[in-house]
C-alpha cells in the first residue's frame, strides 16, 4: 500500500507562517516588552548612544573643527583638567552661586508655605501670581531681569539714582553679578520649594496643634515638634532637587552676565562650552562634562545616606 502525501502550495505555508509569526507577538506575555520597545529604542538612540559615545571620546584627543583621526590618550583629558587652576575656579564660582541660591530659595519657600498654609481673602489668586515664576522659560526670566538691572534704563537703576543722582550698574562687580545672578534663579525657583513645603504642612492633623494648644505649647515648640518634623524630608528633597538644578544651570548665567565681569559668574557649565564649542577641545569638554555629572551623583548619593540614616533612627 503506498502512502500518498499531499503538498501545500507556497502561498498557502507563507500564510500559515505570518499566521504563526502573529499570533506569537500577540501572546500575553509579550504585549507589555512590545508597547515598551519603542519608547526603548527612542531613549537608546537619542540618550543613551550619544552619552556612551561622548564618554568614549573623553578617552582621545580629539577636535570637531579638525580632520584628524581621534588619539588615544586614556585618563589624560581627566587628570589634566583635575590639575587646571580654572576648571577649580570655576567649581569654587558654581559652588558660591549654588548655596547662595539655595539657601536663599529654602528661606523664601518656606516663608510663603506658612503663609499659604493659613486661609486668607484672594488665597488662591495670590497663590497663581507667586507660581508663575517657574512656569516661565529661562530664557525670558534672564532677559526679564538683565533689563531690570540696566544701568540706562533698569528699574533698580532708576531706584538707586532717587538717592544717590547716579546710575547703578549692578552687573559691573564680581559681588554684584553674583547677586543679580542668586536673586534671578532664586525668584524663579523659591515657589518650587514653597510647594513642596506645602504639601507638607496641609498634611499635618489638625489635632495635634489643638493638643498642643490644650498643654499651653509655645509657638516654636510646635513647630519644633509638630511642623519641622512634617517637612523635613519634603525640604531635603527640594535642597537636593535645586542643588542639583542650580550645579547644572547655564542659561541664566549666560543670558544674564556671560560669564562676566572678566570670568567671575562662569560656572562650571558655561566653561564645558566655551571648551566645547568655542575652543572646540571636544575631548576635554566631554571630560569635564562627566567630571560634572560624577559631582551631581555624589550629592545626590549623600542625600540617599542621610534619609537612610534618618529612617533608621526613626525606627529605632
Amino acid at each position: 500500500m503506498v502512502m500518498q502525501t499531499s503538498v501545500l502550495p507556497p502561498a498557502f505555508t507563507e500564510k500559515a507562517d505570518a499566521r504563526g509569526l502573529l499570533q506569537w507577538i500577540n501572546a500575553p506575555e509579550r504585549r507589555g516588552p512590545l508597547l515598551v520597545a519603542p519608547a526603548l529604542a527612542t531613549l537608546f538612540l537619542i540618550n543613551i548612544l550619544p552619552l556612551l559615545w561622548s564618554f568614549g571620546l573623553s578617552f582621545f584627543n580629539y577636535r570637531a573643527n579638525r580632520q584628524a583621526l581621534p588619539r588615544f590618550k586614556g585618563l589624560e583629558n581627566y587628570a589634566d583638567l583635575l590639575t587646571d587652576d580654572r576648571v577649580w575656579e570655576r567649581f569654587v564660582t558654581t559652588g558660591l552661586i549654588v548655596s547662595s541660591s539655595v539657601a536663599l530659595q529654602l528661606m523664601i519657600g518656606f516663608g510663603l508655605a506658612l503663609l499659604f498654609a493659613k486661609n486668607f481673602p484672594m488665597r488662591r489668586l495670590v497663590l497663581m501670581l507667586v507660581l508663575t515664576p517657574m512656569m516661565l522659560s529661562f530664557v525670558s526670566v534672564a532677559i526679564f531681569f538683565k533689563l531690570f538691572y540696566d544701568p540706562t534704563l533698569g528699574i533698580l537703576s532708576w531706584f538707586v539714582s532717587l538717592f544717590t543722582g547716579e546710575s547703578f550698574a549692578l552687573l559691573s562687580t564680581p559681588q554684584g553679578a553674583i547677586l543679580g545672578i542668586v536673586v534671578a534663579d532664586a525668584w524663579m525657583w523659591s515657589p518650587f520649594v514653597m510647594l513642596l513645603v506645602l504639601a507638607g504642612l496641609v498634611s499635618v492633623p489638625g489635632y495635634l496643634y489643638e493638643a498642643a494648644e490644650i498643654d499651653r505649647a509655645s509657638a516654636w515648640t510646635r513647630f519644633r515638634t509638630i511642623t519641622f518634623p512634617y517637612v523635613k524630608s519634603l525640604l531635603l528633597l527640594a535642597l537636593l532637587f535645586r542643588t542639583i538644578e542650580t550645579f547644572k544651570t547655564f542659561d541664566l548665567v549666560f543670558l544674564i552676565t556671560e560669564g562676566g565681569p572678566g570670568s567671575s559668574t562662569e560656572t562650571i557649565a558655561i566653561y564645558a562650552y566655551r571648551l566645547g564649542f568655542q575652543f572646540f577641545r571636544t575631548s576635554e569638554a566631554s571630560a569635564l562634562a562627566y567630571m560634572i555629572l560624577f559631582v551631581v551623583i555624589v550629592l545626590t548619593s549623600i542625600y540617599l545616606y542621610v534619609v537612610k540614616r534618618r529612617n533608621a533612627a526613626e525606627e529605632v
